[in-house]
């Protein structure tokens, strides 16, 4: 199974979401091409996983702008089994909420769905209220998540083709349910 792999500029579960996907790589024999956001490449950066990202998956890509890399392309000619978006910030989820597409990974969710790719989003701020998130100097930071960011993440659910993940474990359980052995 060959998957392309969206990072948004999103820290919180980052780290936690490598994690989970170097292991399912290694269990299940997976191709993961990862497609890092302009602001997706900053944080990994920040986060110090940029090179760990290189050495543990297939291709590391960068956008330059809503269609280089040509993933959309790539997703309409099924050369991916599925797109997966994690973490995706309130900015991309927002934007697919209302159909916006103006950058590679939210331009290459609307097209993917439209070829009928199956796509998992993992969003960043699924639930109101508050949550903790550890930021790359390993110190913790409370943020709240709004109701309208999660009001959009009901939007997403609701859309044909995407399904929604609320955690790393999430993205396992439903890429393990996919997968053949």
């Amino acid at each position: 199974m060959k998957i392309a792999w969206g990072i948004t500029g999103g820290g919180d579960k980052l780290l936690e979401t490598v994690e989970t996907l170097k292991n399912l790589k290694k269990e299940k024999k997976l191709i993961v091409e990862i497609y890092l956001s302009k602001a997706g490449y900053i944080v990994s950066k920040y986060y110090k996983i940029y090179e760990d990202l290189v050495a543990s998956f297939d291709k590391v890509w960068i956008e330059k702008d809503a269609n280089t890399p040509f993933l959309t392309g790539r997703l309409q000619m099924k050369e991916f089994d599925l797109l997966l978006i994690a973490p995706a910030t309130s900015n991309t989820v927002a934007k697919i909420a209302v159909g916006i597409s103006d950058t590679l990974l939210s331009n290459a969710i609307i097209q993917g769905i439209k070829g009928y790719v199956p796509v998992y989003i993992m969003p960043t701020d699924f639930r109101e209220g508050e949550t903790v998130t550890v930021l790359p100097n390993g110190k913790t930071l409370r943020l709240r998540v709004r109701k309208e960011d999660v009001l959009n993440v009901r939007k997403l659910e609701e859309m044909d083709g995407i399904s929604v993940l609320e955690s790393p474990d999430k993205i396992k359980k439903a890429l393990k349910n996919i997968l053949v052995d």
